[in-house]
């Protein structure tokens, strides 16, 4: 049951529970005083003359009760105090000035209005304003009786009344009160325990991932609308968790940057100073030795300078500041402009290409993608373990992308290290003894540039040995648009 539910139906049962509570009480009350004044007495005569008459009657029956056998006498009383229940009547009975029988309720007045009846006779009617008297004298097997019926008169009566009203309007509110605060409370519990134990399990959370325990997920089954609160908590902490690995992974990769960048750039800065050493020192003594160490500088310096631009591109991917450009490019034309332009130099570094493309456009940056194949084909170049390394290039078109792959015939990878070649300065030498073998930044730039032209990159192990990058590109949707391409 949902907060919304349980909070309509308490406020509707703190309105009708306090109100059938006292409709109840209430009943309850007219119930009590109906019966008091149907039974008990409460109202009397509305007259003398009344109660005269109906006294007249009930000393009648009392004289033929007192008259008859013990049994008759005992019946005929219970039928004769039935009446004065009814009529709200005390009876008094006296023999030869003694007690014989006695019902009903007595008054300070009752003495005095007796005496005063003796004084009159046999029958006699009396009364002092609030307290009426019919007395009445009989002969009964040789001894006098003498019957007396009090009542009450109508203002005794209604003060009563009052009173009895006053209690019942006062005990119906304390009911209505007692009902308000119990109805509050067994309310206050029906709704805020709903509230309170979801709270429980957030503020659990919170002190969960406060200590650092990332792994806690809160298990909440309940329909309603702390529900989608705890999910998004969970979610919350499995993001948290995933940015605090990611946060460790670059921290990670920081410190193998800086490791690497500081390995990689002191071989040649060694290099570089021991031959200013050697010429200041007057260890090239000839021309042509002088040239020679001027020209190990010159590369060594060239090598520097590489690996500065390649951090520097690096780090402008990583900050997402480097600029790209995509736009409808043939790649089969950019695969054949580079293995014509390179073909020269590709004969003297002992690389030869040869690609098998197809007429495709793919959607990227021109310069990016030629930086990213010249890349690949510097590592295939670097790690070559024959005289001339030969790299096969081939494309396929399926759906909304182009794949394109590139094969050389080197020593290839272990196959764990295939998903590593794209890491921030890895290479297959982890000790990093040969300094030739590049700064490990280019497979790294590679698949930055890839990712941002919106592309995927990776590396396996050909069949046939060597290695082989595969470059997924999406297509260009328009063909038309770009004939020249």
């Amino acid at each position: 049951m949902t907060i919304r539910r349980r909070l309509f139906i308490s406020n509707l049962l703190m309105i009708l529970v306090p109100v059938c509570i006292a409709a109840l009480i209430a009943a309850g009350c007219v119930g009590a005083v109906w019966y008091t004044v149907r039974f008990g007495g409460g109202l009397r005569f509305d007259d003398s003359e009344d109660f005269y008459q109906v006294s007249a009657g009930i000393a009648a029956l009392t004289e033929q009760a007192i008259g008859g056998t013990p049994d008759e006498r005992q019946a005929a009383m219970d039928r004769i105090t039935a009446l004065l229940d009814r009529s709200a009547v005390s009876l008094v009975v006296e023999r030869e000035g003694h007690p014989y029988y006695s019902y009903g309720s007595s008054s300070p007045a009752d003495e005095p209005l007796s005496a005063a009846a003796a004084l009159l006779g046999d029958d006699a009617r009396l009364s002092d304003g609030t307290r009426s008297l019919y007395a009445h004298t009989a002969q009964i097997d040789g001894s006098e009786y003498r019957i007396l019926l009090f009542s009450s008169t109508r203002e005794a009566s209604y003060t009563s009344l009052k009173v009895m009203a006053a209690v019942l309007v006062i005990v119906l509110l304390f009911a209505v009160l007692a009902a308000i605060l119990l109805t509050n409370r067994f309310l206050i519990r029906f709704v805020f325990r709903r509230i309170e134990h979801p709270l429980d399990l957030l503020a659990d959370g919170v002190h969960q991932i406060r200590d650092g325990n990332l792994d806690f997920r809160i298990e909440y089954t309940e329909q309603d609308e702390f529900a989608p609160i705890c999910a998004d908590f969970n979610e919350m902490a499995g993001r948290l968790r995933q940015s605090v690995e990611q946060t460790l992974r670059q921290e990670e990769s920081r410190k193998e940057l800086m490791a690497g960048i500081s390995h990689d750039l002191r071989s040649p800065l060694t290099s570089i100073l021991a031959y200013v050493d050697g010429l200041i020192d007057g260890v090239a003594r000839t021309p042509e030795m002088q040239r020679r160490y001027l020209e190990t500088i010159r590369e060594k310096a060239t090598d520097i300078d590489r690996m500065v631009s390649q951090i520097f591109l690096f780090s402008k991917m990583e900050l997402e500041e480097y600029p790209v450009h995509p736009e409808p490019l043939r790649l089969d034309e950019l695969i054949n402009r580079l293995v014509q332009d390179d073909a020269p130099s590709c004969q003297t570094d002992a690389l030869a290409i040869s690609a098998q493309t197809i007429p495709v456009t793919v959607r990227a940056d021109p310069e990016l993608l030629r930086r990213v194949l010249q890349n690949i084909l510097d590592n295939s170049l670097k790690y070559k373990d024959k005289p001339v390394c030969r790299i096969r290039i081939s494309m396929q078109a399926a759906g909304q992308s182009c794949t394109l792959t590139i094969t050389d015939d080197g020593p290839g990878v272990p196959p764990d290290a295939c998903a590593k070649l794209f890491d921030v300065f890895y290479r297959s030498d982890p000790a990093r003894r040969n300094p030739s073998g590049g700064s490990g930044l280019g497979l790294a730039i590679a698949a930055k540039a890839v990712s941002h032209m919106g592309g995927t990159i990776r590396a396996e192990n050909a069949p046939g040995g060597g290695l082989s990058i595969t470059i997924t590109l999406p297509k260009e949707e328009d063909h038309a648009a770009h004939p020249d391409y």
